[in-house]
């Protein structure tokens, strides 16, 4: 039996690097293929890629400028020449949903990049050190945790001002306590493993153990955070453009859209329904992804057939 296979055979805690290199790219190899069995997880991510690629290529895609204005075609409803009609001032909504992609897109992602970061250094210095760090980590996360995300970023927005980087900094500054407090727990339980005990016998320091070798070994849950995380920050980005303290006009955003077609509702629906079901298709196609990804990448599903 060559040594390739004798590690597949033996548990992901190996000691040896050799070993751990092999058994790493394995397991990923074995996740890759569990997750293309997943039907709804592939489709999710093909979505969002097509998302991401029309957000990227909007101004090729989009057949008017999203802020023109046109005071001859208010309220059009679909039609032939503005497919999904036009708003209170002429402009038409495709070409603004299309745009409104880049604003969603960009906050999902950004907001939660500075929640991830804060969430994992916070929770491995928590998690690794205990005592005094973990005490005053712990007691900042049940804080921050003890209010409702949606107002401490509404409070967050009342104070910086409406505009895109502080939505950014708002809903990033908001969501990293899940975070913590999964990396916290991931991190007790690494720090016993034998390789952290002899990285600390070779003379490691512990931030260099928490970053070389813990949070890596925290890589998987950390993806699955992310994608399941992103929807929440989409759904934040609209509620806060909804109270007019997200994105400001003229710029194209979903949530703005549905906040200005309130008014119209009743005589346009349209309006409303297509931002609409432009934030439930990506918050949709987001969860089922992470859901795939969460399937994929637990280790207790690895000798077991996958998908749907």
């Amino acid at each position: 039996m060559g040594i390739k296979n004798l590690f597949k055979k033996r548990d992901l805690e190996i000691e040896l690097e050799t070993g751990e290199e092999i058994i790493y790219s394995s397991f990923y190899e074995d996740a890759v293929k569990r997750l293309k069995k997943n039907k709804f997880a592939m489709i999710s991510m093909y979505v969002l890629i097509a998302l991401v690629l029309m957000a990227i290529f909007a101004p090729l895609i989009a057949p008017y400028d999203p802020a023109e204005q046109d005071v001859y075609n208010i309220m059009q409803k679909p039609s032939s020449e503005h497919i999904f009609g036009t708003d209170e001032f002429g402009r038409d909504i495709l070409s603004r949903i299309i745009y409104g992609a880049r604003i969603s897109l960009s906050v999902g992602i950004i907001a939660e990049a500075i929640a991830i970061t804060i969430g994992v250094i916070l929770g491995s210095i928590a998690g690794y050190f205990g005592g005094k760090a973990d005490m005053i980590i712990s007691r900042l996360i049940e804080i921050f945790a003890s209010f409702p995300q949606i107002l401490f970023a509404l409070a967050i927005m009342f104070v910086l001002g409406p505009g895109i980087i502080n939505l950014f900094i708002a809903i990033g500054f908001v969501g990293w306590t899940s975070v913590a407090r999964v990396i916290r727990g991931q991190i007790m339980q690494l720090k016993e493993k034998e390789y952290v005990e002899a990285s600390i016998a070779s003379g490691g320091g512990g931030m260099r153990i928490i970053f070389k070798h813990l949070i890596p070994n925290c890589l998987s849950t950390i993806i699955v955070i992310v994608t399941l995380n992103i929807p929440a920050d989409i759904m934040y980005e609209a509620s806060l453009s909804f109270l007019g303290l997200g994105v400001q006009p003229p710029t194209a955003s979903w949530g703005a859209m549905i906040n200005a077609a309130r008014a119209y509702i009743r005589a346009n629906p349209h309006y409303s329904i297509f931002p609409g079901i432009a934030i439930m298709i990506t918050v949709l196609a987001f969860n089922m992804l992470g859901d795939g990804l969460r399937d994929a990448l637990d280790p207790k599903l690895k000798n077991q057939g996958g998908g749907n």
